[in-house]
């Protein structure tokens, strides 16, 4: 994996960990409370704060797989790409369930930045991958591929 995935990847791991911090650490703070776009109040709710926790947990352990499969697996990735993948769907998913101004004023930056992730990890990672992998018998049709499939 190139150094810009790495980056790019690690980037959008510390965006998770820091939704999990707010959701389950900070759950009651006034940075929780304007990024949710929730009062104290309703954060102090016994069945919200729970809640949150819960949605903490599972950001962060999305944080640690997107660390695994950067700096531990074989296939990375692959890894990387399926949690990516499953990131984008809960985003999108999320984007329909959720109230529109909200997408638009807060969601759309990180969301952007997951999607762009993801369609480097796909077509210029694998590009290069196939460019330059070892599953050729000879060089020609390596150079006949560069030069005409394009």
């Amino acid at each position: 994996m190139s150094i810009i995935s790495t980056v790019l990847i690690v980037f959008v791991a510390l965006e998770f960990f820091y939704i999990m911090y707010l959701e389950t650490f900070a759950t009651t703070s006034g940075v929780t409370s304007r990024v949710f776009n929730m009062t104290k109040e309703e954060l102090k709710r016994n069945s919200v704060s729970t809640l949150f926790k819960n949605q903490g947990v599972y950001n962060g352990l999305i944080g640690v797989g997107l660390l695994y499969s950067v700096f531990l697996s074989k296939a990375s990735l692959e890894i990387s790409r399926v949690l990516l993948v499953y990131i984008i769907l809960v985003a999108l998913y999320g984007s329909l369930t959720s109230n529109k101004k909200i997408i638009l004023k807060r969601k759309a930056k990180p969301q952007s930045i997951k999607f762009v992730v993801f369609a480097y990890l796909f077509l210029i990672e694998q590009y290069y991958t196939f460019l330059y992998s070892n599953n050729f018998e000879n060089t020609s049709h390596l150079h006949y591929h560069t030069l005409f499939c394009h």
